[in-house]
């Protein structure tokens, strides 16, 4: 299926690039595409039971099409008003719009729910904001222990040198999305972490 049959499906409108708000330290919206989500929802790391936390969620496409594929609940952080204003119009109309919320604000300020288990990251924001958002992911899990897993698709060079110093992580798993595309594109794969 194509991005827009994917969208028509869902009844959500999240094709598309934006980056009028970009700068150095967050990034254009740009949403994951659904061969990619489509791998990541058949790997066995999100169900029903999980709440995914999409950073940088831009119109939702990640949390309403995981929603729906795997029964789980979602959060979408997304800053960019503008942007946020996409995602609740999708709100209202998404097959799976009962199981997301949406959350206008930055990451580095937004407070990390105890439910919330998975984390999804498409390069939305700066190294230094990654760093103050594990911050706040790390707080929650020692506030409410659980087991945590953590997703980077397309990670750069920049997110992977300093995830890897990262104590309370351990990188297990990737799910390779190199065939998907044309090329020899490295970045294409979901890194995985969990947080110990």
């Amino acid at each position: 299926m194509t991005e827009k049959e994917w969208d028509k499906l869902l009844k959500i409108r999240t094709t598309g690039r934006d980056d009028s708000r970009s700068d150095q330290y967050r990034f254009p919206y740009e949403p994951t595409p659904y061969c990619v989500l489509e791998r990541l929802a058949s790997s066995g790391y999100i169900s029903k039971k999980n709440t995914l936390l999409d950073y940088g969620c831009g119109k939702g496409r990640v949390g309403f099409f995981l929603s729906w594929q795997t029964r789980c609940r979602s959060i979408g952080i997304e800053y960019d008003e503008r942007i946020f204003g996409g995602l609740t119009d999708n709100l209202a109309k998404a097959v799976s719009g009962s199981l997301v919320r949406a959350c206008c604000e930055s990451a580095e300020t937004f407070t990390v729910p105890d439910e919330a288990d998975r984390f999804y990251f498409f390069n939305p924001f700066s190294v230094e904001i990654l760093q103050k958002t594990m911050g706040k992911i790390l707080r929650s899990r020692y506030d409410a222990p659980r087991e945590i897993f953590l997703f980077f698709y397309y990670p750069s060079d920049e997110y992977l040198a300093w995830l890897m110093t990262v104590d309370e992580l351990t990188f297990v798993d990737e799910i390779d999305c190199r065939d998907l595309f044309e090329g020899e594109d490295q970045r294409e794969r979901i890194m995985i972490f969990e947080m110990l």
